[in-house]
């Protein structure tokens, strides 16, 4: 296991512990606050992304025969999303999975949540490694091994997809 990986595993136990979560700063482009760095839920109820993060948990429906396959397959699963909170698909996919995670009644402290800015730095946290090209990007890990990741959208829905990468 490399190092990355190892401290990726331990990155929601040190967010809490050691880091402040949920930072903001000023994006240049839009003129808007964004979220930078580790970040939680709350913070999407304290920022800019707040409404669309509302709308798309509130309309997205899952499909329940997916998720019941899912359903049995989380365990030692850990996921890192790595999401712009100034980005469309962010805007859009993050809530739907967030919405599919709470249907599953996944473990919160096996998932890391990261805010880039436009350049996917995350202030002073190491991104290198991640190998982060568009943004969102949902990265899926059993026993701190990568076992695949959507980028930036699903090829079909995200359940869907969640489920190929874990073995359907």
């Amino acid at each position: 296991m490399n190092k990355i990986a190892f401290l990726i595993m331990l990155l929601p136990v040190l967010t809490v512990n050691a880091q402040k979560i949920n930072q903001k700063m000023m994006d240049e482009k839009s003129g808007k606050e964004i979220l930078l760095g580790y970040c939680n839920r709350d913070g999407f109820y304290t920022s800019a992304f707040d409404s669309s993060y509302q709308v798309n948990y509130q309309a997205y429906v899952t499909d329940k025969l997916v998720m019941e396959k899912l359903k049995s397959r989380m365990s030692d699963l850990t996921i890192t999303i790595v999401m712009g909170s100034w980005c469309g698909d962010s805007k859009e996919q993050v809530p739907r999975f967030y919405r599919i995670l709470d249907e599953l009644s996944f473990d919160y402290t096996k998932l890391t949540l990261l805010c880039v800015d436009r350049t996917k730095k995350a202030g002073d946290i190491p991104m290198e490694d991640l190998k982060i090209s568009l943004v969102p990007t949902f990265i899926f890990y059993r026993n701190a091994k990568e076992i695949g990741r959507i980028t930036e959208t699903p090829e079909d829905t995200l359940e869907k997809d969640f489920l190929k990468i874990l073995g359907d």
